[in-house]
């Protein structure tokens, strides 16, 4: 900060479109080649064209550019990308064309055969991408690798995505953390190897004319229904977008930011989820843009970096332990004894459930595409461990309805709340919602917001309205069972159930 605002870092300008002209012919082989030959880069989950390791080493080749992006579902499987994530990667990857002047390749289908055909297609000597840390995208990068070595083609890779690699935060005698603190300091931040510093976008790129690919439409990214206004209405994806984001949390959110993370009715948090998942921005970017506007580190920015870590940190746990995306990492878990209740799920999905600071988060996440990390945490505990539902069924609504669904968070995100994976909140941890809420939302503004049926109940009951006076619910014009549900469970009772159900492993 200086005098009270944000100083513009270089790194961090927007860059002009850098491919200009526009791709018009059709994709063929050329077998007697006029052109230099070219190089392949393949963006993934690496939507920028600033900090971009495998397009600046490309751009550094002399070799004429052909960007592509590959929509693979036969790939990903299960794991393929949620409803509103593929409402924020048209968005993304319609400003990433523009930054190539509409020369970006769109591809769908297997990379694994489509990325050697580009290469073959188009006589490409070298392909460069930015790794990615999933179970599937590594299978499915290694097939890619072999397929194009055994054709004579380069493959160039690099770290785009996070700060520290998974295998150089090891303990000393070689094994993963398990435990957040000693990962962040001793695996990290005190390891010897600091971040990569931010590189601007290349100035320009030599353009590679002779490979045109599907129009973004043909993706079918978005829905034929609109549901997603909501959605559109609280984001702008794309790189200029994220570091305008990123500019506006460090000059009015970062100052409050270590206590004011935690209150859903205040913009404190950065709001920088998805820009990072869908890398129109990258951590190292974040990382330098808070430690130069905090040249002397407070506890706001210290807690902010803390969070970078948490993300590494997921990472770590999904690269070493794969199976965290749908086994409880801690075993014992394995015997327990979940409620299975489509019931209680559809309710908890719809903020129907009774429990106003449950509804308003979930409210939020089907109206923006967004949850509040510390309603997350309440949502979570509340459907584990009042309604006995399996954490599998949470995290696979998250994945489709988070526009920042990314496994590694989700899956070690979801594992913690409800006490079954690494460094996990002890299951006998509770989050009682009632408590939660009068905590992080005191004068009720985010319950009013997203569950406004319960606007005009008086800050003592809002977040409890059985507990008004009938008196009280009908001068708020609230009919419990009719104008808002009645609880689904007892908080009281059903806690204790999960204690007994937590207990009953050790017998």
């Amino acid at each position: 900060m200086e005098n009270g605002s944000y100083k513009r870092l270089p790194a961090l300008e927007c860059p002009q479109p850098i491919l200009r002209a526009r791709v018009l012919t059709a994709p063929r082989r050329e077998n007697s080649m006029t052109h230099d030959t070219p190089a392949i880069v393949w963006f993934r989950q690496d939507l920028r064209t600033s900090d971009n390791p495998a397009l600046h080493a490309a751009s550094q080749s002399g070799r004429p550019i052909i960007p592509v992006y590959v929509l693979d579902d036969e790939n990903a499987g299960d794991w393929r990308m949620g409803a509103a994530s593929r409402w924020w990667l048209h968005h993304s990857l319609s400003s990433l064309q523009r930054s190539f002047g509409d020369r970006l390749v769109l591809l769908r289908g297997d990379a694994s055969r489509l990325i050697p055909e580009l290469a073959q297609a188009t006589g490409a000597a070298t392909v460069y991408w930015n790794r990615c840390y999933e179970p599937w995208r590594i299978a499915r990068d290694s097939s890619v690798k072999t397929n194009l070595r055994q054709s004579g083609v380069e493959v160039r890779s690099f770290n785009g995505s996070l700060l520290w690699e998974p295998a150089n935060t090891l303990k000393p005698n070689g094994e993963p953390y398990r435990v957040f603190t000693p990962f962040f300091r001793k695996g990290c931040v005190e390891n010897g190897i600091p971040p990569r510093e931010p590189m601007d976008a290349p100035a320009k790129l030599r353009a590679f004319d002779h490979y045109r690919g599907l129009e973004l439409d043909a993706l079918e990214l978005l829905p034929k229904v609109r549901w997603y206004d909501g959605i559109a209405a609280a984001w702008s994806p794309g790189e200029g977008d994220a570091r305008q984001q990123l500019m506006e949390f460090i000059a009015t959110g970062l100052d409050g930011y270590s206590e004011g993370r935690d209150r859903p009715d205040r913009p404190f948090v950065s709001r920088l989820s998805p820009h990072l998942h869908f890398g129109e921005l990258s951590p190292n970017q974040a990382w330098y843009a808070v430690k130069a506007a905090r040249p002397e580190p407070d506890e706001n920015s210290d807690r902010f970096l803390a969070e970078l870590g948490w993300r590494e940190f997921s990472y770590s746990l999904l690269y070493h332990e794969p199976t965290l995306i749908d086994r409880n990492l801690q075993r014992k878990f394995d015997r327990m004894a979940w409620q299975a209740d489509d019931a209680l799920l559809a309710a908890w999905q719809q903020g129907r459930t009774g429990v106003p600071f449950v509804d308003a988060g979930m409210r939020q996440l089907w109206r923006t595409g967004y949850v509040h990390n510390r309603v997350r945490m309440v949502v979570g505990s509340f459907l584990v461990k009042n309604l006995q539902q399996d954490w599998r069924s949470g995290a696979r609504w998250f994945w489709d309805t988070l526009v920042d669904a990314d496994l590694a968070n989700n899956s070690a995100s979801w594992q913690w709340v409800a006490g079954t994976g690494a460094d996990a909140a002890p299951y006998f941890r509770i989050f009682n919602p009632v408590t939660q809420g009068r905590k992080f939302d005191p004068e009720g503004q985010y319950v009013r917001s997203y569950v406004p049926e319960l606007a005009g109940l008086p800050d003592k009951y809002l977040h409890c309205p059985w507990e008004a006076p009938e008196e009280v619910l009908l001068a708020a014009g609230v009919r419990l069972g009719d104008t808002y549900p009645l609880p689904v469970v007892d908080l009281k009772a059903s806690r204790e159930r999960a204690l007994a159900g937590f207990k009953s492993l050790s017998a």
